[in-house]
Formats: C-alpha cells, structure tokens, sequence
C-alpha cells in the first residue's frame, strides 16, 4: 500500500525571536500566527508599503530536508506564474541567517471552510457560489499546467470583499503538480533536484483523494475535479461520502466504493446538484466532467436555473467579515529631526554658556547626521519602492491578463473538443445502423439473386428486388450521414488544435514575459533590501547617541521635564509594544548606569 505524504513532527516552537525582526531587510515580523509540522506562519509588515504580509517561515533544521525547501519553492514557483482573484498569492521567497526559508503570502483574514463547515450544511445557494469561485480558479490553474493535488476545506478561507462575505481564496499549493522543465524556462526537467513526485507516492489528504491518486497514478486536473465533488458533497450534507479512522481502508474505499447518494443524507438537495456531485465522484475519470470549464458551464446554468430569491437568502445568510486591521502606524524619519531639535533644546537648557561636553556634542551631532541621512535616503527608498510596486503591479496585470485569454481559449477549447466527440459518437451509433444494414442488404442481395436466376412471379420478383434496393439505399444513407458526422468531428478537432496552439503560444508569452519581471523585481527588491540595511544602521546609531544623551542629561533637574516628555511620548506611540520594533529607535531608559564623573559635572 503506498504512504500517504505527511508533514515531518513537529521541532521547535514559534521562535519568538523573529517577532520584531526585520526578515530581508523588508518585512518586519509583527506576531506569530501559528506553527505546523514545518515551520511557523508570521504576521509582518512591508516597511516601506505599510502592507501586511504573512511569511512562513521553515524551521531551521527543515531547511536542510531538500523535498521540504522544494516545497516552499514550488509554491512561490506557482505564484509567480498564476495570478488569479481566487487564489492568495506570494510575492517573494528568501532565506534567512540561520538557513531558514520563508516564504512571503497574501494576508487572507477570514474564516476557513473547515471553520464555517463546523456550524452545519450550507445552503444550496451559498456552496454553489463558493465551488464557482473554486472552479474558476483551479480551469486557470490547470489552464497553465498546475494541479493543486490537495483541496480540503482547510486550504480553503472565506473572506469579505467588495459586498461579498464568501469570498474564496484558495491557499497552499505546496504539492502542486506543477510542469517545472516548461515553468522554469529549461528545456528538461532538472535531474538535481530532489523526486516531488514518485511512482507509487501518494500525494494529499485521504478523504479527498481520487481514486487514481490513491492508487498512486500521476495527478491530472481531474484529481482536482473529484476533490471539487467531496467538497461540494460535504457542503451540501454536512458529511463526507467516504470515513474511516483507517488510512488503507479509507484509500480502498476512494478506489472502489461508490459514494452514497446525497439525497440520503439531506432530502432536500436538488436533482440537478446531486447528478453535478455524483458525476463528479466517477471512479473512471474519463466520466468525470472533461475539465473544469465544463464544470463550469454546468454551475452557471444550474445557478441561473435557482431562483433569485435563494440566490440572495444565501449570500446573507453568511456573516460579514470585520474588516482588516490598518497596519500600526510608526515615527517617520521626519520624526528624527524633531527629536534631535527637542535633544538641542535640553543640551541648551543644560549647558547655557554652550560648552557642552565632547561626547555630548559628539551624539548630538550625530542625531542630526543621521536625521539628514534619513530623510535623504527616505526618498530614495519611496521612489525605488513605488518602482518596484510598479513592477509588481505591471506583472499582475500581465499575468491576469494573459490568464483571462487562456481561460476564455480554453473554455472554447473545452467545448469544441467535447462538441467533436458528440459527434464521433453520433457516428459510432449510426455505424452500428449501418452493419445492421449491411447485413439486411446482403440477405436481401442473396434472395434476389437466387429469384433472379430461378425465375418466378414477377410481382414476387419485384417485391424482392424493392427490398434489396432499399437495404441498399439504407447502406448509402447511412455511410453518408456518418461521413458529415465524421466531418464535422475532424473539423471541430481541427480548430481545438488551433486552439490549443493559441494557447500554448500565449504560455509562451507568459514564461517569457514573467521571467523578464521576476529579474526586474529581483534587482529592486536587492536595492531596497541594501537601502533599508542602511536604513537600520542609520536607526541604530540614532538610538545609541539619543541614549548616550539620555545618560549624561535624564538626573539633571533643569532638563528632567524635557527627558521625561521624551520618554512618554515613546512610549505612547504606537507600535512599541509585544516586542514590536519601531521605524523610530525607541528612547528609553538605559540599562547601563552612567559615569559618576559625567551623572555629576556641571558646567560652572
């Protein structure tokens, strides 16, 4: 029996070192998430975009498991060649100082499938919104080579958007089938990477495995279409066609047993839904729907079949998300030269006569040093970070472009191919007609052959000779409307070919054009990351001399008004708590007792 692919145990906890930290140079981390069997999932926040982001984050010893990275690097590799509504994105893949990959997300705030699942059935009206939104992304998936291999209710999150509480977002496609020799822009696949997918493997969750994926035969996008069918089984009766607490029985039971009927379960389901559901769970894949646009065609025609009035009832019937949280503002460099002013102004208090210590006046023109670096390089980042989202945007475009033309391609592909096969099987049925007729023909040959050559009734005679021309006029007849059926098949197949080389064509486009913008946005992101490098040296020097002050002037009670607004309005800004660092250094009260010689002199 072959093993079902499970996440290694788990290791170490979130690292709570990472909350706080800056991961690329980029991405500071806000909170741990959560933690699975490979890594933990972050909250962060682009320091520039003010956009928050969720990285996933290897554990450290996972990162030296050559599947496990090859994982994290097909999910970025799908990301950056799909780009769908439906479907969450990542921006950028990296490693960090200690080895560990990460991998940057879309930040999906929302409930996941599994979680509203809990709460009962769905209404007819609301799973079929939800498996539309499924479908239309898996025929873009499968339109450029992905397989997703995995759909569960987990890997599912509904979210609000735009007035629309069920919104999909379909997350993980770290197992994806993925064509990587065409994706990747080699001519073969590599032989140095590690086996994703090995004969006998299999690959996803049990109870949402086609049978051929149990079996352990290559994924196709009908392995997706038969999980489409659990989910939308599971949606509509609140339970799953196949249980067992045993993974070899639960496998033999996707390969062999028929699922029950839904109508079992829940009296009220819809005959139309119920043959959709059953269709999809063939065992033969080849009775399955074709792919998913022809899914697709289907749920849109049942859908404009339901009334309206059910169609609204279940878009309510969901309770609208709160909307995301705005990322915690922070002090801007333009806070630096206010502070350095309000650091002057103390130091001017302290020092009437203007003979400052030297090290004093060391950290005070540094915070102005800085302050002036700051805000220079501050514009520079602004203008290389709008260039990059620029770059980013302009590839999104592109990609969903090129992926609507796909779609529309392969949905008119989809039909035409499905169109040539009705009627090569019209054909197939008039072929059986014809030997039928031919046989007929051939009887009624011989009997006027053998009238003929003993003579007789010429009434009889012609009776006979009637009845072999007509058998024989059935034969023609037939032949005939086989040969149009055959035609219209072999041209129907002609244009799906066209078709089809359209679409390739247009693949092509895409490869080319994303690897064109994934070398642009390598090059900016490099920029950015050595920008804000400097930034944080810019950062940390700042904080060192604004300390250095805060030793030398926070006992003196001329300036302990100044120090202590100082201090309070650190920290009441927002964003210093739970470990959280800040654009601004953080002016606090030192750990390191000061001098006696400098805590006690005075200028006389």
């Amino acid at each position: 029996m072959p093993d079902v692919e499970a996440d290694p145990p788990s290791a170490d906890p979130a690292r709570p070192g990472l909350v706080g930290s800056v991961l690329s140079g980029r991405y500071r981390v806000l909170a741990a998430l959560g933690e699975g069997g490979m890594g933990a999932v972050y909250l962060a926040e682009h320091m520039l975009m003010r956009k928050r982001l969720a990285v996933k984050v290897l554990h450290p010893e996972m990162s030296h498991l050559p599947e496990v990275v090859a994982r994290f690097e097909r999910e970025a590799l799908v990301a950056s060649h799909l780009d769908h509504p439906n479907v969450a994105a990542a921006t950028d893949f990296g490693k960090l100082d200690d080895g560990s990959f990460f991998l940057v997300l879309e930040y999906v705030e929302g409930q996941s499938l599994r979680e509203v699942l809990e709460g009962g059935p769905l209404s007819l009206g609301r799973a079929l919104h939800v498996i539309r939104q499924m479908g239309s992304a898996l025929s873009r998936a499968h339109g450029i080579g992905i397989v997703h291999r995995d759909l569960k209710p987990d890997n599912v999150m509904l979210v609000s958007r735009e007035g629309d509480p069920d919104f999909v977002k379909l997350l993980v496609f770290g197992i994806a089938k993925v064509p990587t020799a065409e994706v990747a822009g080699s001519g073969a696949p590599s032989s140095s990477g590690p086996a994703l997918t090995q004969i006998g493997m299999v690959y996803g969750t049990p109870e949402y495995m086609a049978p051929e994926q149990a079996r352990g035969d290559d994924a196709t996008p009908l392995c997706d279409l038969y999980a489409l069918g659990i989910l939308f089984y599971e949606m509509l009766t609140g339970q799953l066609p196949f249980r067992s607490n045993d993974r070899d029985t639960l496998l033999e039971m996707q390969r062999s047993s028929p699922p029950p009927r839904p109508s079992v379960l829940r009296k009220d389901i819809a005959p139309q839904a119920e043959a959709i559901i059953l269709r999809l769970l063939e065992k033969d894949a080849s009775k399955r729907f074709r792919d998913g646009h022809h899914l697709q065609e289907e749920l849109k025609a049942f859908q404009r079949s339901l009334p309206s009035k059910l169609l609204e009832n279940s878009q309510a019937e969901a309770p609208a998300a709160m909307p995301p949280p705005p990322p915690a503002p922070s002090a801007g460099v333009q806070e630096w030269g206010t502070r350095a002013a309000n650091f002057q102004r103390t130091l001017a208090r302290a020092f009437p006569n203007g003979r400052v210590l030297p090290d004093l006046q060391t950290a005070m023109d540094s915070l102005w040093e800085m302050a002036a670096r700051a805000s220079r390089l501050e514009g520079e980042l602004s203008s290389q970070s709008r260039k990059l989202d620029a770059t980013e945007r302009r590839g999104r475009a592109l990609r969903a472009e090129l992926g609507r033309k796909v779609e529309e391609l392969a949905t008119d592909e989809s039909r035409t191919l499905r169109e040539a096969t009705e009627w090569r099987e019209r054909a197939q049925g008039v072929d059986k007609e014809l030997r039928a007729s031919a046989i007929e023909y051939e009887a009624a040959n011989r009997r006027s052959q053998e009238a003929e050559s003993k003579g007789g009734d010429i009434r009889e005679l012609r009776q006979i000779f009637e009845g072999s021309g007509a058998a024989r006029a059935k034969v023609e007849a037939s032949q005939r409307q086989i040969d149009t059926q055959i035609g219209h098949a072999t041209r129907h197949e002609a244009r799906a070919a066209e078709l089809r080389r359209q679409i390739d064509e247009l693949r092509g486009q895409l490869q080319h054009y994303s690897d064109g913008l994934e070398n642009d946005l390598i090059s900016g992101r490099d920029r950015i990351a050595a920008k804000v490098k400097e930034a944080l040296t810019y950062e940390q020097r700042f904080g060192d001399a604004s300390n250095t002050l805060i030793l030398h002037l926070r006992d003196r009670p001329e300036c302990r008004d100044m120090i202590d607004e100082l201090v309070a309005s650190d920290k009441q800004a927002p964003g210093t708590g739970s470990g959280e660092r800040r654009s601004m250094p953080k002016v606090s009260e030192p750990t390191t007792d000061p001098a006696p010689d400098h805590a006690t002199s005075r200028e006389q």
